[in-house]
């Protein structure tokens, strides 16, 4: 077997059973994406897309659980969504960092979303999830009740990640706590352990990205305040 045959294909033997190489490839490089992405670094979104790749395979084939048949499209949808997001995310951090990125040395400034952006976030939220659900029962996948929100909340999560929004970190943490619970019981155990491991990073990445958005903030005000005398001068 090759190597790009075992990474599509492959098994890791543990006790009990097997692990499919693509599912924990593809976690361990969505962990890293968090990692930077927690550190505000550009190549969180380029390392981000190969593990869409990998666990979009997984998720579509509905072959590598081996307690359901269906595939889980709610978990393969968003896979897609994350790459395209991906995209956004890698311009417009990279566009950001050209123009000299946060003060901190981040490639962008965090900060807390407006309330109208809230808003905005609110009723994407209600809107997606009920096109989700809708779509998902359709095409017959597996606990679309849950899959929905999993999708649903993961857009709004990596969106506001691309626009550099710290509520992100808490609409993950929601989209977490039903993953968990989904995956485990659909049998993609490596994925399920991966989002345990996540939400210690999500908490980390939350507290780090509001005291970023606290130190950027204060570091700003003075050059605010120049440029506002200008222009009333």
């Amino acid at each position: 077997m090759s190597a790009l045959e075992w990474l599509i294909h492959g098994t890791i033997t543990v006790p009990g059973g097997g692990l499919s190489v693509p599912e924990v490839v593809g976690n361990l490089f969505g962990l890293g994406s968090a990692i930077l992405g927690m550190k505000r670094f550009v190549w969180a979104w380029p390392i981000g897309l190969v593990g869409n790749i990998l666990l979009f395979i997984v998720f579509a084939s509905g072959e590598l659980s081996g307690v359901v048949a269906e595939p889980l499209w709610g978990q393969a949808g968003r896979q897609v969504f994350f790459a395209a997001v991906a995209l956004y995310g890698w311009q417009r951090w990279s566009r950001s960092r050209r123009g000299g990125g946060a003060t901190d040395g981040g490639a962008i400034a965090p900060r807390w979303a407006t309330w109208s952006e809230r808003r905005q976030l609110l009723v994407l939220g209600v809107v997606g999830y009920l096109a989700a659900y809708a779509a998902l029962t359709r095409i017959g996948s597996w606990g679309p009740t849950t899959e929905a929100w999993i999708l649903t909340g993961s857009m709004l999560a990596t969106y506001g990640m691309a626009r550099g929004w710290v509520e992100f970190w808490l609409v993950w943490i929601l989209v977490d706590v039903v993953g968990v619970t989904t995956l485990i019981q659909a049998g993609y155990y490596p994925t399920a352990g991966m989002y345990l491991f996540y939400a210690v990073f999500v908490v980390m990445g939350f507290v780090v990205w509001a005291r970023a958005s606290r130190i950027t903030t204060t570091n700003t005000e003075p050059e605010l305040a120049l440029a506002l005398e200008r222009i009333h001068a």
